[in-house]
Parts: structure tokens; C-alpha cells; sequence
């Protein structure tokens, strides 16, 4: 592991990484901030999968958790959203290809052979982490935004047990209905929708997973909240699964980290009541 830079903020470390991946066959980057802390502590942690067009550096500058990580001890993750490198290849719009891994495994090629961020994620990265950081992985909690809080509803309910606490703001929630979903799950996985279902957490809670201690936030002013979000989808799922969680509809707020910064030392304090539990 390669460290790219180091910052004290908080009492803590905001340092960025890299990283050879087997999973993807490229460099990854990748985000950590780690609060102050007796040296033989270990702390809970809480990845954060960043939206469309982001690397680990939109969440490491813009969004304001560090204060609240320092404040209750939880160390903070964030990973880049695709494979990176002049061999990966690309797609000329901003919702696919580099910056849109979208999480998931692509089947189809180009992209079968270094999109496999779900692997990456799910399978490579937090023991990565895990190997260089002194997080304790009995005390996980996922969180994201837009793309990234469809990543993490996915990386969740596909885990069930693996996170004490799970959180979404802004997520694309049914990519089977959405043209953004339709648009990456046809490119990455093929025309078959059954195909998709592992990544779209309407379905995957239709299809019977259940997971425990789940809180979304919404904008009531999201821009794309009617055609691209559609938060409700989500909601009705819930309600018909019978699962406790809290859907928040916030009046006046848009997709932006603005609106996500609002509330993320809130939803981080959430995290911790659930993480030291």
C-alpha cells in the first residue's frame, strides 16, 4: 500500500491511499480518516460509497464527517467508484463507464475484466483495510450517496449480519426502473433483467433479504428524485416486508453534498449509537 498524502484534522488522520487490486487488475485509490486513539484500539468503521461522476476525493474534501468521526471514535472509508488507468476502457457520458462502476461485477465486455466492484468491495477492499488500519470488523457500518447509496442498500442486503448499521442518502434505489439503472445494468450485465436483481434493492427485498437498522434521507427538492430516485419504490417495498427502517423526506433539499453535509455528523452519531452498541 502506497500512501499518497497525510493531513492531521480533528485530533485524527485524513490520508489518502493506493493500492494494487487483484480484483479489478488496476491501482485503486482510496480515502481513510482515522481519529486519534490509544495505538492498541481497535474502532469501528463506516465505508462510505461515493455517487456518479466521484472519486474517493468528492467524499475525502466536500463532505463534512470528520469532526463527528473524531467526536465519537469511528473511522471513515472511502473507496473510488471504479477501476482507473489508460487500459480501462470508458464511455464518452458521465453515467457510465469511468466514475460509474455502479458497483457491481460486469459480464459483458469491454468492462467484464476490471469492472468487478462489487468483488472489490465485497470481497478485497475492507480486508485491505482491515490489514493496514486498526478497524474492527465485528463493528461495520455502510453508508453512501446517489450511486452510492444504491451501492450501499446493495452491499447490505446481499450481507445480511455483516453491518450493524446501513444508511442512503439520495439513492438510486430500483435500477430496474430507472434510465439510469437501465442504461449500466444493460451495459455491464446484458439485456437480462433476472440478472439484475442482485443489484437493485427493491428487488432484493421483494426476493426476501432483510437486513436490520436502515435509515434513508431524501430531498424533498432532488432533482431527480422523480425520474431517477424515486424513493417510494423503496418505501413500498419496506412497508410490504414489514422492516423497520426510517425513509426521511427532508423539505427543500437537493441532491447535492450540501444537502448530504446537513446531515452527515446526525447520520454518523446513528452509525455510532449501533456501532458501540
Amino acid at each position: 500500500m502506497e500512501t499518497i498524502s497525510q493531513s492531521r484534522c480533528y485530533g485524527g488522520t485524513q490520508g489518502a491511499y493506493r493500492h494494487d487490486s487483484r480484483t479489478t487488475g488496476t491501482p485503486m485509490t482510496f480515502a481513510v480518516y482515522e481519529p486519534e486513539h490509544r495505538s492498541t484500539g481497535r474502532l469501528p468503521v463506516i465505508w462510505w460509497l461515493s455517487g456518479l461522476t466521484c472519486t474517493h476525493e468528492n467524499a475525502m474534501n466536500k463532505l463534512e464527517y470528520k469532526e463527528a468521526c473524531s467526536e465519537h471514535g469511528i473511522i471513515f472509508v472511502c473507496p473510488d467508484t471504479s477501476p482507473r488507468g489508460d487500459e480501462v476502457p470508458d464511455d464518452e457520458a458521465y453515467d457510465f463507464g469511468k466514475g460509474a462502476g455502479f458497483y457491481v461485477d460486469a459480464t459483458q465486455d469491454p468492462w467484464a475484466d476490471s469492472f468487478r466492484m462489487r468483488s472489490y468491495i465485497e470481497d478485497e477492499f475492507m480486508d485491505v483495510v482491515a490489514q493496514n488500519f486498526p478497524v474492527d470488523m465485528e463493528r461495520q457500518g455502510i453508508a453512501g450517496h446517489s450511486m452510492g447509496g444504491h451501492g450501499a442498500l446493495t452491499v447490505s442486503l446481499r450481507n445480511p449480519g455483516r453491518f450493524r448499521s446501513t444508511s442512503a442518502f439520495s439513492p438510486i434505489v430500483s435500477p430496474l426502473n430507472c434510465p439510469w439503472g437501465e442504461k449500466a445494468m444493460t451495459g455491464y450485465l446484458g439485456p437480462d433483467r433476472e440478472a439484475w436483481r442482485p443489484y437493485d434493492s427493491v428487488a432484493l427485498i421483494e426476493d426476501g433479504a432483510r437486513i436490520d437498522n436502515l435509515v434513508v434521507h431524501q430531498g424533498r427538492d432532488d432533482q431527480f428524485l422523480d425520474e431517477q430516485l424515486k424513493t417510494w419504490l423503496l418505501s413500498d417495498a419496506l412497508r410490504h416486508a414489514g422492516m423497520d427502517a426510517a425513509v426521511h423526506m427532508h423539505e427543500g433539499y437537493d441532491h447535492s453534498y450540501f444537502f448530504v453535509s446537513t446531515f452527515i455528523a446526525g447520520n454518523i452519531a446513528w452509525h455510532a449509537e449501533r456501532l458501540k452498541a
